[in-house]
């Protein structure tokens, strides 16, 4: 797949983002959720380092508005974080819980 071009779960456009933006009404979320998605999908897995900065950067939101996306995506089994230390930058893996494994 080149690098202009990211293939995306139809199941986000038809289910989650309304979900998410019409029931939650947490449009970060899911701006929060398709950058962690970019991310991963350019180092082959679904894993990717992110520090909030960098998330608040790419997605034009607040640090405080990425927090609370994180924290309705870890809620909702769409991300899951792993971070070492307090300080340490956090691992984010991309769920896809619509998928069976």
């Amino acid at each position: 797949m080149p690098m202009d071009s990211l293939k995306l779960d139809r199941y986000v456009i038809d289910t989650l983002m309304p979900d998410l933006v019409g029931h939650d009404k947490r449009p970060s979320a899911l701006l929060v959720y398709l950058f962690l998605w970019g991310a991963s999908s350019e180092v082959r897995g679904r894993e990717t380092t992110a520090s909030l900065r960098d998330i608040a950067e790419g997605t034009g939101l607040s640090k405080r508005s990425v927090q609370d996306a994180l924290a309705l995506l870890e809620r909702r089994k769409l991300v899951a974080r792993t971070r070492g230390a307090p300080t340490e930058i956090a691992a984010y893996e991309v769920l896809r819980p619509w998928r069976r494994r």
